[in-house]
């Protein structure tokens, strides 16, 4: 039996500026990817977050980024490593903590925008930030993006990992993301989301913007809560799946 997971980014939000429409898309997914406070979200926002997704039976994922919050976490920055290390110690050790407070558990670790664009382009970076989250929770499954560096380092470490591609964005023949100032780098199309990602399930393969196929395993399937048609994507992907006989649910990791 084929099956995959359905995660997106969400808490999000920050006092009284909201982003995304979280508890809809609570309704839709199996994982949850919820911020730590450093590219986005606030204590509040990550307590209300999860507390909901443990109501839900969703997954919680720690989704810590760059100390960022007036660029989303999506400006690429130079930080000393040590430095970004513990950074993510922080940020996951907030996620844990909090979890632990409202009754829930934290499953695995999803690292947010540049800093998962530049690990997924740099096998040493992706390497030690993930050995900095492990050092905190040797337990917690690293989300790579499939095919990429970000893979191979999780494999390299050993530790459990669950292979993840995208439903709204496009991809280069590296299995990279294309960058989203460039045409058509976010998908805004529900109806092509689901029927894409039915077909890169159905081949076991990322298929990049020239049709090229990157054979990978597809264990979860990422819906970015902060786009304006987030849960309509997200709602078409799970339709579309389930149609072509694939069962959602919570990945296990490798």
């Amino acid at each position: 039996m084929t099956y995959v997971d359905l995660n997106a980014d969400m808490g999000e939000s920050f006092g009284p500026w909201k982003m995304g429409d979280d508890a809809a898309l609570l309704n839709i997914v199996t994982s949850a990817n919820i911020a730590c406070g450093g590219h986005a979200g606030d204590a509040d926002v990550m307590a209300a977050t999860m507390t909901l997704a443990h109501q839900n039976g969703v997954g919680i994922g720690a989704h810590p980024g760059f100390m960022d919050l007036v660029g989303f976490g999506r400006n690429r920055m130079s930080v000393p490593r040590a430095t970004l290390q513990n950074q993510i110690r922080y940020q996951v050790a907030a996620s844990i903590g909090m979890a632990k407070s409202v009754g829930a558990k934290v499953r695995h670790l999803k690292l947010h925008g540049a800093i998962g664009n530049m690990t997924s382009e740099d096998e040493t970076m992706a390497r030690d930030l993930f050995e900095a989250a492990l050092s905190v929770d040797p337990d917690l499954i690293i989300m790579v993006l499939a095919a990429t560096a970000q893979q191979r380092a999780a494999q390299s470490l050993g530790c459990a990992w669950a292979s993840e591609i995208f439903a709204d964005r496009a991809y280069n023949d590296d299995a990279t993301l294309v960058d989203r100032s460039k045409p058509g780098a976010v998908i805004h199309d529900a109806a092509l989301a689901g029927k894409r990602m039915v077909e890169m399930v159905q081949a076991r393969a990322i298929i990049t913007e020239s049709g090229k196929h990157i054979p990978t395993p597809i264990d979860t399937i990422c819906m970015h809560g902060d786009t304006p048609e987030a849960v309509q994507i997200a709602g078409s992907v799970r339709r579309d799946l389930e149609a072509a006989g694939i069962t959602v649910r919570q990945f296990e990791g490798h």
